[in-house]
Order: C-alpha cells, then structure tokens, then sequence
C-alpha cells in the first residue's frame, strides 16, 4: 500500500470516528496509524500537499479530546514520534505549522492527576526529543503549565518520569531567557534548586547530566552558579562530562553532556579552569576516538564539541598537538596491521568525515571541514607548517576530489549540498595559502582546468532568473563558494600553469553579473570585502560589464526596499480580497460556524456564572472547552495562512500577465525594428567585411608580436645560462681566494715560529760564547743553517706579498660580477612585467575574436536569407519585368 491511498483511508477513518465513536471505528483508525507508521513517510509534510495536512489536524484534534480512549491516543504520539524523526523539514513543519508540542503538553495537562501512566510518560519521552535543540517561546499559555507539572514532578520516587521531565526542562531552559525568569521568578525554586543538586549524587548518569544542565542554564552567572561550579567542584565536572561523553547511557545523553561543555566553556572563568586541566589531553585523547564511530550523530556532537573548543585561548593548541602529533607517514606497503594503526589515528578519522560521499549527513562534513581550517590556521601562526607535510600529502587529493563536480544533480538538494561544501573547502586551502610553503603543496594539487570547471557549474546554477535576488537559497550559496573560488584563483594565479588566464577570461564573462551584485547588496560583511577585492582585479579588464553589474546592483536594492515598502500593506489587502472573493469556500463556512460557536459558547458560560450554579466538574469542562477553542483557533490560523498564500500565488500571477503582455509588446517592436535592419544589412554586409579584414591583419600583427615575445624570451635565456657560467667561476675563484687565504695562515705561522727561533739561538749564541773554540766548526754549521733560514724567510714574504696582489684583483672581480648581475635581474624584473601585460591583452583578443567570429556568422546566415528571397522574387516576377532590368536589380 502507498503511502497516498494509506492516507485516504485514514482520513475516511478519522471523519467515522468523529461521527460515531464506537469500538469498530476506533479499532479502524488504529489499524490505519499502524499502516501509516510502518511505510516510509520522509518529508511527507514538506511536499505542501492538503492530504497530509488533513490527516495530520484530524489526528490531533482526535489525540486532543479527552474522550479519547489512551491506547489510540498512545498510537497517534507514537506516529507522530516518528514523523517528528524522519527528516530535519518534516520536525520544523511539526513546530511551527501544526505546534505540536501545545498538543503533547495537552494531553499532559488532561492526564495530570495521573503523571505515572504509560501515556504520560510516552508525551514526555516524544516531547524531550522534539523539544530537543529547539527553542520554544515562552507566550504560549500552555507552557505555564507544563513548566508547573515539571517542577512538581521532579521530585517523583519514578525514575521513569523523573528521566524525561529533567530533560525537557533542561530544553527548555536552554538559550530561553524567558522560561529561565519565569522559573526563578516561581515560590518553590529554592526547593527545586535542592532537589537538583540531590540529584548530583544519583545513580544514573543520565539523571546527573540533566541536573546539570538545568542548573548551568539557571545559575551559571548568579551566586548559586559561582558556587556550585567553583575552582574546586568543576575540576570533579569535567571529569565527570568527558566519561559521559565517551561512556554515557545511549546517544542522546551524550549530546546532553557536549551541550553542557559547550554551555560552560562560554564562560571566560570556567575557559580558563579546562585550559588549565591537567587530565585534558587525556580526555581529548578519548574524544577524538569516538570519530572512529560510523554513527553520524555521535561524529556531529563530537565535531561539535571540538570546534567550540577552538574558540577558547589555548585550547586550539593543545587541539592542534592531539590531532597531528600521532601521525606519521607509513612508507611501508599497507597491510592489515598498518591499516589499523592508521585508522586509529584522529586526524585520518577527521579526513574520512571530511570527503565522505554527497549524500552522507551535511553537517558531518562541514564540521570536520571547520576543524580543519582552525587546526591549520593554528599551524600556521604557531610557524610549524613543515610538521604536517606529511598530512596534506593525504588531506590535498581528498579536497580536490571533493572539488571535482558530480556527474548528476538531480535534486536541488544535492546541488545545494555540493556548492557549500565547496564553499568550506576552498576556505580550508585559502587558510593554506597564507603560508608560502603549504601554497607550493596546494599549487601542486590544483589546476586551473579544475577550478575553470567548478566556477562553470557555480555559474550556470547562480544565473538561473532574471532577478537573481528572488532565486532563493541555491542562488546565494553558489554565489559565496563561486567568489571563495574566484579568490583562491587569485592567490594562485602566478603559481599555477594557464590560471592567470582563465582567471581573466572569466571576470569578464557577463554571468559574474549575478554574483557580485548578490554579494555587495547582502548584509554579511565578509561577502561584500571578498566581492570588493574581485571587483578591484576585475576593474581594469577591457571587457568587464562594469555597466552591467552597477545596473543590477541598482536593481537589486530597488527590489529589496520595494518589498520591504509593501511588504505589510500588500498581505492585509491580500488576505481581506482573498476573503471577499470566496464567499462559499467550505473552510470560511467552518470558520464562521467556529465563531458563532465560540460566541455561543461564550454565552452560556456568563450565563451560567450569573446564576451561580453550582458544578463540580465546570473547571474539566472549561479545559475540555478551551482546548476546544485553541483547536479551532489554530485551525483558522492555518485556513488564514492558506488564504494569504493563495492571494499572493494570485498577485504574482498577475505580475507575471503583465510581463507576459510588455514581452510581446517588446517581441512586435523588435520585429518591426529587424524589418529594418534587414534593408541595412546589404549596406552593412561590405563594411563587416572590411572589419573583419582589419581585424585578421590584427590578428597576424598580434601573432608577430608573441613570436618577438618569444624570441626575446629566448634571448633572456640566454642571457640566463651566461649568468649562471659567471657565477660558477665566480665561485671557483672564491674557492681559490679561500684556499690562498688559508695557506697565508700557514705561512705567517711558520715566520713566528722561525723568529722565535731565531731570537732562542742569539741568546744561546751569547751563552755558549766561552765554549767558542770547542764548538767553532758547530758554531760555523749552526750559521750557515741560520743564513739558508732567512733566505727562505725572505722568499716567503714576498710570495705572501704578491698573493695580497692577486687578492686585490679577485675582488676587484668580483665587485663588477655583482654590478652584472644587478643589472641582468632589473631586466628580467621588466621582462616579467611585459609577460604580464601580453598576456592581458591575449585574453582581451580571445574574447574579442571570439565574438567578431559569432557576429560574422549571424551576418552570414542573414545574407544567405536575403539572398534567397531575391532569388525567390526575380523567379516569381520573370514573366513581367525585363530581362535586363532584372539583371540591373541582381
């Protein structure tokens, strides 16, 4: 059975149980819900069909009526349990068009007297996961009273009842200031505060994180709070957080405890408590393992956690150490045992969530994308980029996979999915190119074909109407990834092969149109400084639809303060002609039957009050009246949203006969103008003609100008290679001079040694001149060795003084080798500067070649119409005209 016909026989179900409510009817429409809740019903209330939706109010005006037996009210909660889990659109619908926590707090409040029964319980279970991440407003009346059924049923001996009703007060507590003052503002709170903190030192951890939760929420900046999380008892918290985090009860305890850390690490003082930790890395170590988990929710609260830990000083730190510190690059083949050691490891768990497939959780992804760019930012202003060398070698391919585009988009879902996640990658290998080491590894995994491609399919989804400001969200997120990418084309357009060129050839493309004026008439800041600084390279282009672009940024800021201007005005005039025009609608004869009934009812109640009867049960029958009331109230909201929808669908309808009927008056004008313009294109065809002779000379003349381009860059090598054979003689005569040098050293050495020598034989000489005749003929041999020693002496100095001659002309040398090469780098810096330009100037010919090509094709189809229709006219009128006038006329 499909899920339409399923839910046509439960419709027919729900109007016979409103007609009789006898057994067969009820046991019917159960039968019915339990179909329903066994087939797949994923965004069956986002499709904006009317059968869902009435299926969907009959259910709850059943569920509501306390006349209702428990067991179908039990299956209808239970149906809308699962309906509020299929999908995130199908729980926002629940929320606001259907408010389906009034109706859960309804039948609370009916079975209060009775808060252990099964029913009761199962609203609680159902709410605390609806609730969940999800802020409730405070003016609804019903909260009052569930707040009050909380607060009193805390204190219960059931921890089946104590276990939901903490969590919902801790959802509804948090992140609403409201609900908060009201709680304090109740007789009983002191007790309320006690009976939380009892509940500290309970047996389930489940219980103690909720009461944590709540007192965070109510106490964390008054006296209480600075109490109870002081230096001494947080240092017990946190320890008693992360085993929940990484042990805890089930899932949803889990993301309790993380919300809780989040909470507290908001706060400067307890920021700087778990900075100052001494367990932490420990249990960063055991968080990081729960990424190994495939379950998407733990992965998302865990991404969650970190990336909030980011935020607070020394934390993305110490962050940065337990992610990168383990890995290290495996050059072994990959067996099994390599394999494990490797997933193991946090930052291979944070890339497998990183490049998971499309159709994975979004959130997974975009989180550990986010880590990512904190991680790496933190690497770079801590200056240890070379550490993870070995990670990008892993993390670049992965990105740049996820950069190619997919083969098919088939939902507008999928496209939107796709263009943000580009949008976090390309702001992950931004942060890599403000380091100049890691932008060489990004220059070598990116090409300017990838980046080419990208911005094509960006383009084609963000130029999809007229009036871009009305495209909705797809327009506006592949605007922000199409700029992120224009500006890391930016960054890398001197580094990577043909990126300079396709970057300039796709500024001047006219579909830039839409996504600059998107992004300098939105209110987010960092848009308009990225739009800004593309707009400054696009400036200068010859071929930049400057005109284009202030024309639409004009428009898009007139269409916003129209809107805004008749925004209020238009839906009232709507609503009151949608209510005129349909006087015999069904749903405006409800509503008028609800009123009277109201007023009716209204009636007989101060009636009723007047003469003071006297009726145990009037309080049970004004609740049963009241929701009632809020029933129909709720029903007439939703028929008045309808009505104004409708009366919007019929003034677009109108705006849209309107440019119907300005279109054709424009298509009629634009014929009678190309009636004309075909008498000129016989005048215009010959001086096309020579433009386009003029425009091939220019061409060749271009082509001249690249080959002398090429050849003086030629001649620039040249001048290049004779560079480098100077610099290796240059630094062979520096081998040469040091080698001198040293040798120098040696010599003046010896020439000490030899004059102390020389001063040790004069004193002995004085000494042993007593000992004259016996030592004569030693004497005599002892001069001659000293005269042979200054001769030598005397020829080493002046070997020392002329290599001091030769010193002095080596650097003579050496100083007009340095004058060479300055002036060689002058000319390469200007050689440099006249690529750039050509090539500038390439890009502007290419597109105008292209266009003169397309312009002479679209003459030459014209010229062959008008060709042919004369030949037509001088076939049909030959019979008639003379031969040599039609010579004439040819």
């Amino acid at each position: 059975m499909d899920v339409t016909t399923c839910l046509k026989s439960m419709l027919l179900a729900i109007r016979q149980y409103k007609n009789n409510r006898s057994a067969v009817n009820t046991s019917q429409l159960q039968k019915q819900i339990n179909d329903l809740t066994g087939l797949q019903c994923s965004r069956l209330l986002s499709s904006g069909q009317v059968l869902p939706s009435e299926c969907l109010s009959g259910l709850l005006e059943v569920a509501i009526d306390s006349k209702t037996s428990q067991a179908l009210s039990s299956t209808i909660v239970s149906l809308l349990a699962k309906l509020a889990a299929s999908d995130e659109e199908t729980r926002e619908a629940l929320h606001s068009s259907y408010n389906l926590t009034r109706t859960l707090a309804s039948i609370i409040h009916s079975n209060r007297s009775t808060p252990d029964e099964p029913l009761v319980v199962q609203c609680l279970q159902v709410l605390q996961r609806f609730t969940y991440s999800m802020r409730v407003p405070h003016c609804a009346s019903y909260l009052d009273d569930l707040l009050a059924f909380l607060m009193q049923n805390v204190k219960s001996r059931n921890d089946d009842i104590i276990k939901p009703c903490l969590g919902l007060m801790a959802n509804l507590c948090r992140h609403n200031l409201s609900v908060q003052t009201h709680i304090k503002s109740q007789s009983n709170v002191k007790a309320l505060y006690r009976c939380l903190i009892d509940f500290l030192a309970h047996n389930s951890l489940t219980v103690v994180i909720y009461a944590l939760s709540i007192l965070s929420s109510l106490t964390l900046n008054e006296e209480e709070g600075q109490k109870l999380f002081n230096a001494e008892n947080i240092h017990q918290t946190f320890p008693l957080i992360f085993n929940i985090t990484v042990n805890g009860d089930g899932s949803l305890t889990r993301n309790y405890a993380v919300d809780l850390l989040v909470d507290l690490v908001k706060n400067p003082k307890i920021a700087d408590y778990l900075a100052n930790y001494k367990l932490l890395p420990a249990c960063l170590t055991e968080v990081f393992g729960l990424l190994h988990s495939k379950d998407s929710e733990t992965a998302s609260k865990v991404l969650e956690l970190l990336v909030s830990l980011c935020s607070v000083t020394g934390l993305r730190k110490l962050l940065c150490e337990a992610v990168f510190r383990s890995f290290r690059p495996r050059r072994q083949p990959a067996g099994r045992k390599g394999g494990q050691s490797r997933v193991s490891e946090p930052c291979v768990a944070l890339l497998q969530w990183a490049s998971g497939p499309l159709h994975d959780p979004e959130r997974c992804c975009l989180q550990a994308l986010h880590l990512l760019t904190e991680l790496f930012q933190e690497v770079i202003d801590a200056g240890s980029s070379s550490t993870v060398h070995s990670y990008l070698e892993l993390l670049l391919p992965a990105l740049v996979g996820i950069l190619q585009a997919p083969d098919s988009m088939e939902e507008e879902q999928q496209l939107r999915r796709h263009c943000v996640r580009v949008g976090s990658v390309v702001e992950l290998l931004l942060v890599l190119c403000g380091e100049e080491h890691l932008k060489n590894l990004v220059c070598q995994q990116i090409s300017s074909k990838l980046c080419a491609s990208q911005v094509e399919l960006l383009l084609s989804n963000s130029h999809g109407s007229t009036c871009p400001v009305t495209n909705g969200h797809l327009s506006q997120v592949c605007s922000e990834a199409m700029l992120k990418m224009l500006e890391l084309m930016s960054r890398l357009k001197q580094h990577v092969l043909d990126m300079e060129t396709c970057f300039y050839r796709i500024l001047q493309d006219q579909r830039m149109v839409t996504p600059l004026s998107l992004a300098m008439t939105c209110q987010r800041r960092e848009l308009v400084q990225s739009a800004l600084r593309i707009l400054f390279e696009a400036a200068p282009l010859p071929d930049f639809p400057s005109i284009i672009l202030g024309e639409s940024i004009a428009a898009n800021n007139a269409y916003r303060e129209a809107q805004r201007d008749s925004e209020v005005p238009v839906k009232r005039m709507a609503v009151q002609d949608a209510l005129s025009s349909l006087p015999s609608c069904p749903s405006s004869k409800v509503t008028t039957t609800a009123k009277q009934s109201i007023d009716s009812l209204i009636e007989k109640l101060q009636s009723g009050l007047e003469e003071q009867r006297k009726d145990v049960h009037m309080s049970e029958v004004i609740d049963v009246y009241e929701q009632k009331i809020s029933a129909l109230a709720s029903k007439e909201s939703r028929l008045e949203d309808l009505l104004e929808a409708k009366a919007l669908a019929l003034a677009q309808a109108d705006r849209l006969l309107a440019q119907y009927r300005c279109q054709r008056a424009q298509a009629e004008a634009e014929a009678r103008k190309l009636a004309s313009l075909l008498q000129e294109s016989e005048r215009s065809k010959e001086a096309l003609r020579g433009e386009l002779g003029e425009q091939v000379l220019e061409v060749q003349r271009v082509k001249q100008d690249i080959t002398q381009l090429l050849e003086h860059n030629a001649r620039l090598q040249a001048v290049s290679e004779e560079h480098q054979a100077l610099k290796s003689s240059y630094n062979q005569l520096l081998n040469r001079y040091n080698e001198t040098e040293r040798v120098l050293k040696e010599l003046k050495g010896a020439h000490t040694a030899l004059t102390h020598q020389a001063e040790t034989l004069k004193k002995s000489h004085e000494a042993l001149r007593l000992q004259h005749e016996r030592t004569l003929a030693e004497g005599a041999e002892k001069d001659k060795l000293i005269k042979g020693q200054q001769a030598d002496l005397k020829e080493k100095e002046e070997t020392i003084s002329d290599l001091q001659g030769e010193l002095k002309s080596q650097q003579e040398q050496a100083s007009e080798l340095e004058e060479s090469i300055s002036i060689l780098r002058k000319e390469l810096n200007k050689t440099e500067q006249a690529r750039k330009d050509a090539s500038i100037k390439a890009s502007s010919l290419e597109l105008q070649k292209s266009q003169l090509e397309a312009k002479l094709q679209k003459k030459e189809e014209e010229l062959n119409k008008n060709m042919h229709m004369i030949a037509m006219i001088h076939s049909l009128s030959s019979n008639r005209i003379n031969p040599e006038t039609t010579n004439v006329s040819l």
